[in-house]
């Protein structure tokens, strides 16, 4: 974990800030990457030294060359809000970590509907096993929230958009409820990453990453961040320790790398996510397209707003037809992979239902659902495997 000032100016753009950030090549010896610290122990060269914990690092598990230059990039990243940013061995541990890092026993907490499922079941397993109750909300509730709060509320989590229904939730409305009220917000930020949405600057106090999606970019790399700003970077640090957490240093040095093209992909995601949103809107097998950057999206608004992109992940209703449609789709289709996660390069598709788990909202879309990631393959030739799945479906159907 690392908190400084950082030495990049914040009105450099983000894309030049990502590229600079985490670097000393005096220190590197004239290399452009940092070195891949593989290390536990750190000499101290004198007892008064060791007895006053003195130097740069101290022990490895608190951070290394390579941690700290990850970590001073994604906070040039985050904006000048952040304070600090700890790093996890996966996008979970992250959650989870913030979770057990702000709550307590008898501590309430209030968790939009559409969040991500593990997120859920560490709510409703660990944490309650641990005495603090969630309470799950709409996500379309924005200051209504406000009906929600109890004595004992300690923070908010949201997701925007969630997980695979996309709904949009207003983060700055729930935001300026929850401070009158005392509590921290919490923000699940893997869709966008803060290059297309900085959270902490919209009064969200901790926003989190599942890095193994965008930040690695690459489907190879298990990670998580959490950034937080000055009010909750302490307890945050603090809790790290604590727990131990920790990332190795390869992944480390494979979320670096992810980190300085971040922009060029991201931006790649975005443009043929949405093209293929819009071509998949105008099929006749299609009844609805889940994603905020579309016009027609009912959050449209709150995504215009408060982004400045969108990434390749969104979610599609069908015309309601059998299982067996469905899965002649999917076997059919050669460069939609079925696989879970997401942000890689390659194109996938899964199908979901949200109702079994759902319980502040009802999940009836009216037909079966498919989420899927636009990879950075050519989207015509992404259109032609979904056109010879579609003629399958049609087939089956």
């Amino acid at each position: 974990m690392v908190s400084s000032d950082g030495s990049t100016s914040q009105a450099q753009q983000a894309e030049t800030r990502l590229v600079t950030s985490g670097r000393d090549t005096k220190a590197q010896k004239g290399f452009v990457n940092p070195p891949v610290v593989h290390g536990s122990t750190v000499l101290y060269p004198t007892a008064e030294d060791l007895h006053a914990h003195r130097g740069e690092f101290q022990y490895g598990r608190h951070g290394t060359p390579t941690t700290r230059a990850l970590q001073e990039t994604l906070m040039a990243l985050e904006g000048p809000q952040c304070a600090g940013v700890g790093l996890a061995p996966s996008g979970l541990a992250a959650i989870s970590t913030t979770l057990l890092a702000v709550l307590k026993a008898g501590d309430h907490l209030l968790v939009c509907d559409n969040a991500y499922r593990p997120t859920r079941n560490f709510c409703n397993g660990l944490l309650k096993r641990y005495g603090v109750e969630t309470t799950y909300f709409d996500p379309l509730i924005g200051a209504g929230i406000d009906a929600l709060f109890k004595p004992n509320t300690r923070a908010v989590l949201v997701e925007a958009p969630g997980s695979q229904s996309f709904e949009m939730t207003d983060i700055p409305a729930i935001a300026a409820v929850a401070h009158a009220r005392g509590a921290l917000v919490i923000d699940d930020n893997t869709w966008a990453t803060p290059l297309f949405h900085r959270s902490l600057d919209q009064g969200v106090d901790i926003s989190m990453q599942a890095a193994t999606k965008y930040v690695g970019g690459h489907s190879d790399i298990m990670f998580g961040t959490i950034s937080a700003n000055a009010e909750a970077w302490p307890v945050i640090a603090e809790n790290i320790r604590l727990l131990g957490v920790c990332a190795g240093p390869d992944d480390v040095f494979l979320a670096l790398r992810g980190l300085r093209t971040l922009s060029v992909r991201l931006h790649q995601h975005y443009r043929s996510g949405l093209d293929m949103a819009r071509w998949l809107a105008g099929r006749p097998e299609v009844q609805r397209v889940l994603h905020p950057a579309l016009e027609s999206d009912p959050g449209h608004p709150i995504w215009k707003r408060d982004f400045t992109g969108a990434s390749g992940l969104f979610s599609i209703v069908l015309k309601p037809a059998p299982q067996q449609a469905v899965d002649a789709l999917l076997d059919t289709v050669k460069l939609f992979g079925m696989g879970y996660s997401w942000g890689g390069f390659e194109s996938l598709i899964i199908p979901f239902d949200c109702s079994a788990y759902r319980t502040a909202t009802k999940w009836a879309p009216g037909g079966p659902t498919l989420r899927l990631h636009i990879g950075l393959e050519s989207t015509a030739d992404l259109k032609a495997d979904l056109e010879r799945g579609f003629a399958a479906f049609n087939a089956a159907a």
